[in-house]
């Protein structure tokens, strides 16, 4: 969790009579196959904090003071793309993989008191909320990083040439947004973040995700290893598999957006399997959870935000979900690195500005990974 969050966001009153319904134990009707479409895109964190929304009295004060904000608008000022106002949304979602506390037993590099970007995805989710484009952004993109001010107040100077992750482990929330903004000239409505440890319980709690690997997968680094056939992934394996990129593929950070983008089709599938809803003790396990992991912009820093956040997206169904990755190309001078494939990108971000489908053109012929099909639902 970066450490410029705050907890305890401020709590709306309740109307009595609705508190004394819910606290006999009135259920929620589940939410629709939509809903479930892009919570899961955000790693399950936001879309599973909205379960929250069914708890009651004492239930509903402890979720809400579990939640941690960022307040983006107020640290970026109005040094910012303008908004668009024709009925679309831009949310950047980060997984962030600390190797800190709870993270650092789960691998992946030495604890040196930083946290990185390790997943970034720009959802857009079209006017009329029926449909929604995803975004990959491949933390290895070099870019030019613009001068920011994180949620402490302190500034931090522009770089040219850096990673696009670095704008997160240099200046947390507030760096990593105003970066994307930069990038791609669009605003961003709101950020939700989730941190990896977070994710392993997320998935734990709902039973693990049922996938097919089409060959075996093997990085102690990420400590998975997986034989070619069916399987039900528990939280320790999901995580290693949506982390992986020396087992499979090309070892690239592209293989490795494959991996998740293929991943987070499976867990859609899985999720409308899974009885969350017959259960209220599981139902607020996972909101807990959740609310316990998930940090988010103060736009949205409470469960009912979160609530109307979601009700305005039931209508999406995943079939009507499109998953891209930002058009890049590998850097001449670092076969490890890539840039920005400037041309391409324009379309992609001059398409979501004017609410229009990203055209395929835009990502023909950009460089990609080798992970591709090695994971199914």
């Amino acid at each position: 969790m970066s450490a410029e969050s705050t907890s305890g966001p401020h709590i709306p009153e309740s109307g009595t009579n609705t508190v004394g319904r819910r606290g006999r134990g009135r259920r929620r009707k589940p939410p629709g196959t939509g809903r479930r479409a892009l919570r899961v895109t955000a790693w399950t964190a936001a879309g599973i904090v909205v379960l929250g929304g069914t708890g009651a009295g004492y239930l509903y004060f402890k979720l809400n003071g579990n939640l941690r904000t960022v307040d983006i608008n107020q640290a970026l000022g109005s040094d910012r793309p303008t908004k668009v106002d024709n009925g679309s949304e831009n949310i950047l979602v980060l997984g962030s993989d600390t190797r800190s506390g709870a993270n650092r037993k789960l691998g992946g590099g030495a604890d040196d008191g930083s946290a990185r970007s390790d997943t970034a995805m720009i959802v857009h989710v079209y006017k009329g909320h029926k449909r929604a484009d995803v975004v990959s952004i491949p933390r290895d993109t070099l870019v030019d990083r613009p001068s920011c001010t994180d949620a402490n107040g302190t500034t931090h100077d522009a770089a040219t040439g850096v990673m696009f992750n670095s704008a997160y482990s240099t200046g947390g929330a507030t760096c990593a947004v105003k970066t994307v903004e930069a990038v791609t000239g669009i605003r961003m409505d709101h950020y939700l973040e989730v941190d990896f440890s977070g994710f392993q319980k997320l998935v734990d709690e709902l039973g693990g995700v049922t996938l097919t690997t089409t060959r075996a997968i093997d990085d102690p680094q990420s400590h998975l290893d997986l034989k070619a056939g069916r399987h039900t992934l528990d939280g320790e394996q999901a995580l290693g598999l949506v982390r992986t990129r020396h087992g499979v593929g090309d070892g690239s950070d592209l293989g490795r957006i494959q991996l998740q983008q293929a991943f987070v089709k499976a867990l859609i599938n899985q999720v409308k399997q899974v009885g969350v809803f017959t259960s209220p003790k599981k139902l607020y396990d996972l909101a807990d959870t959740a609310t316990k992991t998930v940090t988010t912009d103060s736009d949205l820093g409470s469960v009912n935000s979160l609530v109307d956040f979601a009700d305005g997206l039931k209508s999406i169904s995943a079939s009507h979900m499109h998953m891209v990755t930002m058009p890049v190309e590998y850097d001449p001078a670092d076969p490890n690195r890539v840039v920005v494939a400037e041309a391409k990108a324009k379309q992609v971000w001059a398409a979501l500005k004017n609410d229009r489908p990203i055209p395929a053109s835009a990502t023909k012929g950009t460089a990609t990974g080798q992970a591709k099909g090695i994971v199914t639902s």
